[in-house]
């Protein structure tokens, strides 16, 4: 996978926006302005942080050599995901979906009926 398709798969989800709230090169992505991806426009080999659930992370990082611990971000709660190298675009979709879906289930329950998620 490539930034432009990572890019491209964040935005399809529903009601996703993206900025750089941090500086120029940092492309942040949120659900209803809860952060669920970032990514160094710059860094070489492209890497994205994701947050996950506890366990699942140690589990991927022990798994893949390209997840490791969230570079600048909670180490219990986000993953740092080399998606230029061997992890398959399916297998960094599913990581993409898990952090979204995780922060839509971390909104109030009204805001999720506001949004049409419930």
């Amino acid at each position: 996978m490539n930034i432009e398709e990572f890019r491209d798969y964040c935005l399809r989800k529903a009601h996703v926006t993206e900025s750089f709230p941090f500086d120029q090169h940092t492309l942040v992505f949120k659900v209803d302005k809860k952060m669920f991806a970032l990514t160094g426009l710059e860094n070489k080999p492209i890497s994205v942080n994701l947050k996950c659930n506890p366990e699942k992370s140690i589990e991927l990082r022990d798994l893949y050599n390209e997840v490791t611990a969230g570079y600048h971000m909670s180490k219990k709660h986000w993953n740092t995901i080399q998606i230029d190298g061997n992890l398959s675009s399916s297998l960094i979709k599913e990581l993409i979906d898990h952090s979204y879906d995780l922060v839509v289930k971390g909104l109030s329950k009204k805001r999720q009926k506001e949004l049409g998620f419930i």
